[in-house]
This record gives structure tokens, C-alpha cells and sequence, in this order.
């Protein structure tokens, strides 16, 4: 990869320096807290490749089991080494992430560029889904901004928004899990609507794509309700069981809220 871009070399050259960033970013796992020495250019060119990986595969992806699925990050970069430690490095081991990888943990940055790394170095072992942070209105407020502010520039916090609005939004794994980082939606009648969500897409503040990063369930309602965050929906079981059932589905696995 070089500054302008990425059309005059080739994908040997890219994935050389994606596998030298991947090894550096590997070589302090002993050392907690510490700052992996990056370079703006590089990160630019680590989110211009990933951005077109993304858009190269489908919104809804469909994958296939054996595969790790994982939830909230949030900055903390110990925990994600401790997730593959555990779970296995890619590519021995098939992951699917389901979003909010920047904020409130102090290393979004190490977090983020890993991820796109072994998104970009293995791209059908290794799959990201949105989260509800991966938003430019979200990460401004809850720390990725402050921390790219501070260590590189709000230029490159830009490009890591181009980036992330490119990312899918769902998952389904062996035809009977449906993946997402939040829930179910009103607006979701077929999974083809999921398919045909424009991207590179920001995060509006209603309709199908909020839902799908922002919705909760609730086991105390049945049908929809008022969302407490103040942003989308809740929904009952009994939408769970109805969605289920039309979609001949036997699971939703989702993320943002604590277990």
C-alpha cells in the first residue's frame, strides 16, 4: 500500500504489510497498556483496503459453522488477545464479531486495526458485523475520537468512520442463526431487506438499520416498546418466537448489553 492509494500495487504488497502490522501489534501481548508504535499513513491504508473488503462481500453475510462469535470489545485490546488466545488465532480458528469495537476502553486503536488487519488478511475466516459505535455521533462522544485526536489526528478519525460505514450488519450461520449487534426491528419483514441497505451508510436515528444495532429485548412486554436508551425499540418474546418462526431460524445471537 502507499499514500495514494491503493490501485498501483498489488494485493502481495498489501497483505505483506497487513501480516508486518499484524506481527507488530502481536509482539506486545505480554506487555498490557502499551502503545503499539503506528503510523498514521499506514492505518489510512489499513481502513481504504478494509473499506473495499467490506463493500466486496454481502450486507447480510452467510456463513458456515465451526466459527467463535464474539461481542462488545470496547477498547479493551487484552481482552481481544485473550479471546484468540483462548479461541485460537485466525486463521486456525473462524471468527464473527458482532460490533462496538472503539470507546470507553483505552486501546480503540490497537482494538480496531488488529481487527481490520485479519479482516483484510483473511477475509472468509474472519468476518465484522456493525455496532452501534461504529457511528460517528456515538464514537465522538464515548472516547475513539478523543483518542485519535490524541495520539494521531480527527483527519484519521474520519477515515475510520468512512470505514466503518461500510461495515455489514448482519450474519447467518448455517441457515438457522441470525447474527446482529442489537435486535430485531418493526421494519423488518424479509431478510432481503437487510441485503439491499446502501452502503457506505451513517446511522440514522430510525428505521431498519438503527434497529439492528440499537434494539433490546425485553421479557417483560409483548410486542414493541419504548427503548430506555432512547433510541429504537424493545421487543418481546413473542416477537422472537413469531420472527423465528416466519424465517424458519432457530437462534438470534446479539450483543450490547452485558450477560
Amino acid at each position: 500500500m502507499n499514500s495514494r492509494g491503493t490501485k498501483e500495487i498489488s494485493m502481495d504488497a498489501v497483505l505483506a504489510e497487513v501480516g508486518g502490522l499484524i506481527e507488530r501489534l502481536l509482539e506486545r501481548r505480554n506487555k498490557k497498556g502499551k502503545h503499539i508504535q503506528l503510523v498514521e499513513p499506514e492505518i489510512r491504508r489499513l481502513c481504504i483496503v478494509a473499506k473495499q473488503v467490506f463493500l466486496a462481500q454481502p450486507n447480510l453475510l452467510e456463513l458456515e459453522a465451526p466459527i467463535n462469535i464474539c461481542g462488545d470489545i470496547h477498547g479493551q485490546y487484552p481482552d481481544l488477545l485473550r479471546i484468540f488466545e483462548s479461541g485460537g488465532f485466525p486463521p486456525d480458528s473462524n471468527y464473527l464479531f458482532l460490533g462496538d469495537y472503539v470507546d470507553r476502553g483505552k486501546q480503540s486503536i490497537e482494538t480496531i486495526c488488529l481487527l481490520l488487519a485479519y479482516k483484510i488478511k483473511f477475509p472468509e475466516n474472519f468476518f465484522l458485523l456493525r455496532g452501534n459505535h461504529e457511528c460517528a455521533s456515538i464514537n465522538r462522544i464515548y472516547g475513539f475520537y478523543d483518542e485519535c485526536k490524541r495520539r494521531f489526528s480527527v483527519r484519521l478519525w474520519k477515515i475510520f468512520t468512512d470505514c466503518f460505514n461500510c461495515l455489514p450488519v448482519a450474519a447467518v450461520i448455517d441457515d438457522k442463526i441470525i447474527c446482529m449487534h442489537g435486535g430485531l426491528s418493526p421494519e423488518l419483514v424479509n431478510l432481503d431487506q437487510i441485503r439491499v441497505l446502501e452502503r457506505p451508510m451513517d446511522v440514522p436515528d430510525q428505521g431498519l438499520l438503527c434497529d439492528l444495532l440499537w434494539a433490546d429485548p425485553d421479557r417483560e412486554i409483548k410486542g414493541w416498546g419504548e427503548n430506555d436508551r432512547g433510541v429504537s425499540y424493545t421487543f418481546g418474546a413473542d416477537k422472537v418466537a413469531e420472527f423465528l418462526r416466519k424465517h424458519d431460524l432457530d437462534l438470534i445471537c446479539r450483543a450490547h448489553q452485558y450477560i
